[in-house]
C-alpha cells in the first residue's frame, strides 16, 4: 500500500516549538499500525518472556538432615521413621528427615539446575511486539486497559521532536498537561500502594497502575532522566521496544507517546506488509487472512454475488425405500400373490384356532351322572380284567398288594 493513500496522524505541537519546527504536521501511518491484534500470543509471549528474568533459587542441601537420626526399627510399636537419638530433651525421640516431620527436608527439595529459562521464537516475539503496537493505537483498548485518555487529541498520540530536549521534570508535567495525558499520569500515582504478601519484604514494596509510555528516537535524549522521576511514566527506544513495557501483565492496548522522529522509524524498523524491514534482516510484517473480516458483507457483494450459482429452487430428493417385509403396497408391487397368500394363511390360521376351541369346550364341558357311571363301570371292568389275567393272583403277598380275597 502506498504511504500516500494511509491514514494521516496529527503531528502534536507544544507551546515551546519554534515556528520553523512545525513543518510537518502530519505522517503518515506506519503499516506495523494496522498488524493483526493476537491477544493470545502476547500473552504467551509476555509469560515466555518473564520467565526468563527469573534467578534460580533452591534450599540448602543440609537443610532437614543436620542430625544424626537412626530409625528404631521394628517391634517397639512405633514407625519406622528415623528419630533424633539422646535424651532430656524433648528433641530426643522426634522422628527427623521425612517431609512429613518437623523439622524434616521438604519433598524433593527444590535444585538450582532447573530449567529455568526458555528460548523464544525470534519470529513470534517480533509478531507479538507488532500486535502490541497496533493495539496502542486502539482507543477501544486502550480505554479497556484503564488508561485515561478523555483529554488526548487522538491515538497514536505524536509529539514534536522538541520534546526529546526536555531537561527538568517540571517541564516534563508540562508536556503532559499540554497533550492530555497527565491525567494517565496522575492516575498512576494516586493508585501507589502496598503489596500484599511477602513481596512487601523483597524490595518490591510498593505497587501502582501503568501510565503512558514515552517512545524517543534520538539516542541519548534528555528526555529520559526528565520523565523517569514521574511515578507511572516508562520510556523506550523505538529500536528497542519491550514487550514487557508495551503490554504490561500479557494485556494489549499501552497509553504509547511517540516522538516524531520514533514514529518515522517503524517504517524501517518493522518494514510492512510488502517491503522488507531494514534494521531486521529478511523481516516482512505478518499479513492477515483476510483483509476485511465481515465475511457477510463480502459474501453479498455485488462482485461475488455475481459469479455465484443460482439459488436451487426445485430439489430433488432421492425416494425414501420402504421395507417390503413390513409395507404391504411395497410388498404387493414385488409380488401380487403375496396378498392371496397372506389371506390363505389367515384363514387357516383362523380355522386352526376355531377347531381348537372346540376341542377344547368339549374338553371342559361337564359331564351328566349317567355318563359319568357309564365310565367308572368301564373301568372297573378294566381293572378286573386285568387282575383275572394276571398271574399275580397265585402269590398271598401279591393278592394282598392288590386287594384281593382269595
Amino acid at each position: 500500500m502506498a504511504a500516500s493513500s494511509r491514514p494521516l496522524v496529527s503531528i502534536q505541537t507544544l507551546e515551546s516549538d519554534m515556528a520553523t519546527d512545525s513543518s510537518t504536521t502530519s505522517l503518515p501511518l506506519p503499516d506495523v499500525m494496522k498488524s493483526s491484534i493476537r491477544p493470545d500470543l502476547v500473552s504467551f509471549i509476555h509469560s515466555e518472556m518473564s520467565n526468563n528474568s527469573r534467578q534460580p533459587y533452591a534450599v540448602s542441601r543440609k537443610a532437614g538432615h543436620q542430625t544424626s537420626a537412626e530409625s528404631w526399627g521394628t517391634g517397639r510399636a512405633v514407625s519406622r521413621i528415623p528419630r533424633v537419638p539422646g535424651g532430656g530433651t524433648h528433641r530426643a525421640g522426634q522422628g527427623a528427615f521425612g517431609n512429613m516431620c518437623r523439622g524434616g527436608r521438604m519433598f524433593a527439595p527444590t535444585r538450582i539446575w532447573r530449567k529455568w529459562h526458555s528460548r523464544i521464537n525470534i519470529n513470534q516475539k517480533r509478531f507479538a511486539v507488532a500486535s502490541a503496537i497496533a493495539a496502542s493505537s486502539v482507543p477501544a483498548l486502550v480505554m479497556a486497559r484503564g488508561h485515561r485518555i478523555d483529554t488526548v487529541p487522538e491515538l497514536p498520540l505524536v509529539v514534536s521532536d522538541s520534546v526529546e530536549g526536555v531537561e527538568k521534570t517540571s517541564n516534563a508535567i508540562k508536556v503532559l498537561k499540554e497533550v492530555g495525558a497527565y491525567q494517565d499520569a496522575e492516575k498512576a500515582k494516586d493508585s501507589m500502594g502496598i503489596r500484599p504478601g511477602k513481596g512487601k519484604m523483597r524490595n518490591r514494596r510498593y505497587i501502582s497502575r501503568k501510565g503512558p509510555l514515552i517512545v524517543y528516537g534520538t539516542e541519548g535524549a534528555k528526555l529520559v532522566k526528565s520523565f523517569r522521576n514521574i511515578p507511572g511514566v516508562e520510556i523506550a527506544n523505538v529500536e528497542r521496544l519491550n514487550l514487557l513495557k508495551l503490554a504490561p501483565g500479557g494485556h494489549l492496548g499501552r497509553f504509547v507517546i511517540w516522538t516524531k522522529s520514533a514514529f518515522e522509524k517503524l517504517d524501517s524498523i518493522y518494514g510492512s506488509f510488502d517491503k522488507p524491514s531494514e534494521k531486521k534482516s529478511g523481516y516482512v510484517l505478518p499479513r492477515s487472512k483476510m483483509v476485511n473480516a465481515d465475511l457477510a458483507r463480502i459474501i453479498n457483494s455485488d462482485e461475488i454475488q455475481s459469479v455465484v450459482r443460482p439459488i436451487k429452487k426445485e430439489i430433488k430428493r432421492p425416494p425414501l425405500k420402504k421395507n417390503p417385509l413390513k409395507n404391504l403396497n411395497t410388498m404387493l408391487r414385488l409380488n401380487p400373490y403375496a396378498k392371496t397368500a397372506r389371506r390363505m394363511s389367515l384363514l387357516a390360521e383362523a380355522q386352526r384356532v376355531k377347531s381348537k376351541k372346540e376341542k377344547l369346550d368339549q374338553k371342559r364341558k361337564p359331564l351328566s351322572k349317567e355318563e359319568a357311571t357309564k365310565i367308572k363301570a368301564a373301568g372297573k371292568g378294566w381293572y378286573k380284567t386285568m387282575i383275572s389275567d394276571s398271574d399275580y393272583t397265585e402269590f398271598d403277598n401279591f393278592g394282598k398288594w392288590l386287594g384281593v380275597s382269595q
